[in-house]
């Protein structure tokens, strides 16, 4: 009898990506970023990393945000935009008509004063790799934010691109296509990809990382 062909919704799941990372991984990847000209901090847990965030950011202040497990696990997407201390923007252009302001949208989304955001992999020569079906945020991510804020939970480190390559493949994308699937009936895709190999404006970008696993 031949074995059925798994559906894509049942794509396996590479869990070594998932695997705590080494002190030594982690202090490596962040001297390597502030060799980049990327802030860099160091924190123990996702709670010292969401009160990190708040710091960062003053209240009043307009706040994008990228599609991001590791935000919701924090408890940062909610916070930011239900707590009426931010000017949100995605609850703004949630409640936009995509077929007549599609536009309106599209520029609000690209340029915000801060963008929060995690990353699917960082290697330990310092590249952040992003990936992306509809490059909503990578846009932000690249160039148009004015304040980057990136938490990276630790297990994310890996030891070079094309492994951080493999780590999507195996194990992000196959998370957020099921996700995907199980909300919406449609899955994910890898449609673009972002290696973000160095800052050009000094202050522009932060990266937090948790040494705890948080987010895929």
């Amino acid at each position: 009898m031949n074995t059925p062909t798994p559906t894509i919704d049942q794509m396996p799941v590479n869990e070594e990506f998932a695997a705590r990372t080494s002190n030594t991984a982690i202090e490596r990847a962040a001297d390597a970023l502030r060799a980049h000209k990327f802030e860099v901090f160091i924190v123990p847990d996702p709670a010292g990393a969401k009160e990190l965030v708040l710091r960062l950011i003053p209240e009043g202040s307009e706040v994008g945000q990228g599609a991001s497990v590791t935000m919701d696990e924090m408890g940062l997407t909610e916070l930011i935009e239900k707590s009426g201390k931010y000017d949100a923007l995605r609850p703004k252009t949630r409640a936009m008509d995509r077929a007549t302001q599609m536009r309106e949208i599209r520029k609000l989304g690209s340029a915000p004063d801060f963008f929060l955001n995690s990353a699917q992999a960082l290697t330990q020569d310092g590249s952040l790799v992003f990936a992306s079906a509809t490059g909503s945020q990578i846009g932000p991510i690249a160039n148009g934010a004015g304040r980057l804020i990136l938490v990276v939970g630790a297990q994310k480190i890996v030891p070079d691109l094309e492994t951080a390559l493999a780590r999507i493949r195996e194990y992000a994308y196959p998370l957020e296509d099921a996700k995907m699937r199980k909300l919406y009936g449609v899955g994910s895709a890898m449609n673009r990809i972002l290696i973000f190999n160095g800052e050009g404006r000094e202050g522009r970008t932060t990266v937090i990382i948790v040494r705890d696993p948080v987010g895929t």
